[in-house]
Protein backbone atom coordinates (compact mmCIF):
# COMPACT_ATOMS: atom_id res chain seq x y z
CA UNK A 1 0.00 0.00 0.00
CA UNK A 2 0.96 3.58 -1.20
CA UNK A 3 -0.24 6.51 1.32
CA UNK A 4 -0.88 9.61 -0.46
CA UNK A 5 0.24 13.49 1.70
CA UNK A 6 -3.94 13.53 1.72
CA UNK A 7 -3.84 10.08 3.73
CA UNK A 8 -5.93 8.20 1.15
CA UNK A 9 -4.11 4.29 0.59
CA UNK A 10 -3.75 3.05 -3.14
CA UNK A 11 -2.51 -0.94 -4.17
CA UNK A 12 0.38 -0.71 -6.10
CA UNK A 13 0.13 -2.27 -9.29
CA UNK A 14 2.59 -5.01 -10.16
CA UNK A 15 1.74 -5.90 -13.11
CA UNK A 16 2.64 -2.49 -14.52
CA UNK A 17 5.80 -2.48 -12.41
CA UNK A 18 6.99 -5.82 -13.85
CA UNK A 19 6.20 -4.87 -17.23
CA UNK A 20 7.77 -1.46 -16.91
CA UNK A 21 10.85 -2.82 -15.65
CA UNK A 22 11.34 -5.46 -17.98
CA UNK A 23 10.61 -2.94 -21.19
CA UNK A 24 13.30 -0.19 -19.11
CA UNK A 25 16.02 -3.21 -18.76
CA UNK A 26 15.41 -3.95 -22.87
CA UNK A 27 15.58 -0.54 -23.46
CA UNK A 28 18.80 0.12 -21.28
CA UNK A 29 20.07 -3.20 -23.14
CA UNK A 30 19.81 -1.66 -26.77
CA UNK A 31 21.65 1.59 -25.10
CA UNK A 32 24.61 -0.04 -23.54
CA UNK A 33 25.54 -2.52 -26.51
CA UNK A 34 22.92 -1.76 -29.79
CA UNK A 35 24.89 -4.77 -31.29
CA UNK A 36 24.30 -7.33 -28.37
CA UNK A 37 20.70 -6.33 -28.17
CA UNK A 38 20.34 -6.73 -31.62
CA UNK A 39 21.44 -10.02 -32.07
CA UNK A 40 19.02 -11.25 -28.95
CA UNK A 41 16.04 -10.09 -31.24
CA UNK A 42 17.71 -12.46 -34.01
CA UNK A 43 20.16 -10.09 -36.14
CA UNK A 44 23.51 -11.28 -36.81
CA UNK A 45 24.89 -8.87 -39.23
CA UNK A 46 26.57 -5.80 -38.11
CA UNK A 47 24.38 -2.64 -37.44
CA UNK A 48 26.66 0.19 -38.86
CA UNK A 49 26.69 3.47 -37.38
CA UNK A 50 22.98 4.81 -39.12
CA UNK A 51 21.77 1.16 -37.08
CA UNK A 52 23.61 1.91 -33.92
CA UNK A 53 21.74 5.38 -33.47
CA UNK A 54 17.94 4.13 -34.24
CA UNK A 55 18.79 1.04 -32.26
CA UNK A 56 20.18 3.88 -28.97
CA UNK A 57 16.72 5.88 -30.21
CA UNK A 58 14.36 2.50 -29.13
CA UNK A 59 16.54 2.27 -26.36
CA UNK A 60 15.80 5.65 -25.30
CA UNK A 61 12.13 5.11 -25.95
CA UNK A 62 11.66 1.62 -24.31
CA UNK A 63 13.67 2.89 -21.21
CA UNK A 64 11.68 6.21 -20.83
CA UNK A 65 8.62 4.39 -21.23
CA UNK A 66 9.45 1.23 -19.12
CA UNK A 67 10.77 3.66 -16.03
CA UNK A 68 7.63 5.49 -15.91
CA UNK A 69 5.49 2.27 -16.55
CA UNK A 70 7.39 1.21 -13.47
CA UNK A 71 7.28 4.25 -11.72
CA UNK A 72 3.48 4.63 -11.89
CA UNK A 73 3.01 1.00 -10.85
CA UNK A 74 5.28 1.56 -7.38
CA UNK A 75 2.89 4.74 -6.75
CA UNK A 76 -0.77 2.98 -7.07
CA UNK A 77 -1.63 5.54 -10.17
CA UNK A 78 -1.78 6.65 -13.24
CA UNK A 79 -0.35 3.52 -15.18
CA UNK A 80 -3.34 3.25 -18.00
CA UNK A 81 -1.74 6.29 -19.92
CA UNK A 82 1.60 4.18 -19.25
CA UNK A 83 0.75 0.92 -20.70
CA UNK A 84 -1.16 2.58 -23.53
CA UNK A 85 2.20 4.35 -24.48
CA UNK A 86 4.04 1.22 -24.29
CA UNK A 87 1.36 -0.79 -26.49
CA UNK A 88 1.99 2.17 -28.98
CA UNK A 89 5.71 1.88 -29.32
CA UNK A 90 5.02 -1.64 -30.02
CA UNK A 91 2.15 -0.76 -32.42
CA UNK A 92 5.21 1.90 -34.21
CA UNK A 93 7.66 -1.62 -33.83
CA UNK A 94 4.96 -3.86 -35.42
CA UNK A 95 4.38 -1.20 -38.43
CA UNK A 96 8.29 -1.11 -39.25
CA UNK A 97 8.26 -5.26 -38.79
CA UNK A 98 5.10 -5.35 -41.41
CA UNK A 99 6.56 -2.99 -43.57
CA UNK A 100 10.01 -5.08 -43.77
CA UNK A 101 9.50 -8.29 -43.33
CA UNK A 102 10.46 -10.00 -46.74
CA UNK A 103 13.89 -8.48 -45.35
CA UNK A 104 13.65 -10.05 -42.12
CA UNK A 105 15.16 -13.72 -41.44
CA UNK A 106 12.54 -16.32 -39.32
CA UNK A 107 14.13 -15.62 -36.50
CA UNK A 108 13.69 -11.98 -36.75
CA UNK A 109 10.17 -12.21 -38.10
CA UNK A 110 8.91 -14.52 -35.08
CA UNK A 111 10.99 -12.35 -32.59
CA UNK A 112 9.91 -8.83 -33.47
CA UNK A 113 6.54 -9.11 -34.82
CA UNK A 114 5.86 -11.74 -32.17
CA UNK A 115 7.06 -9.86 -29.37
CA UNK A 116 5.60 -6.49 -30.86
CA UNK A 117 1.99 -8.32 -31.00
CA UNK A 118 2.53 -9.72 -27.56
CA UNK A 119 3.33 -6.26 -26.67
CA UNK A 120 0.23 -4.71 -27.79
CA UNK A 121 -1.97 -7.05 -25.79
CA UNK A 122 -0.12 -6.85 -22.71
CA UNK A 123 0.13 -2.82 -22.88
CA UNK A 124 -3.99 -3.32 -24.00
CA UNK A 125 -4.94 -5.42 -21.27
CA UNK A 126 -2.66 -3.49 -18.96
CA UNK A 127 -4.73 -0.68 -19.74
CA UNK A 128 -8.13 -1.99 -19.28
CA UNK A 129 -6.92 -3.53 -16.01
CA UNK A 130 -5.48 -0.26 -14.52
CA UNK A 131 -8.39 1.54 -15.72
CA UNK A 132 -10.66 -0.98 -14.08
CA UNK A 133 -8.73 -0.43 -11.01
CA UNK A 134 -8.77 3.38 -10.80
CA UNK A 135 -13.01 2.88 -11.27
CA UNK A 136 -13.59 0.72 -8.62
Amino acid sequence: MVTSTTGATTQRDWLAVVVGGLRCASGVSFLVSPDAANRAWGDDSDIGPTGSLLLRSMGYRDALVGGLLCASGLRGTGSTGWFLASAGADAADLLGGIANHDRMSESQVVKGIGGAVAGIGIGLGGALRAARRTDS
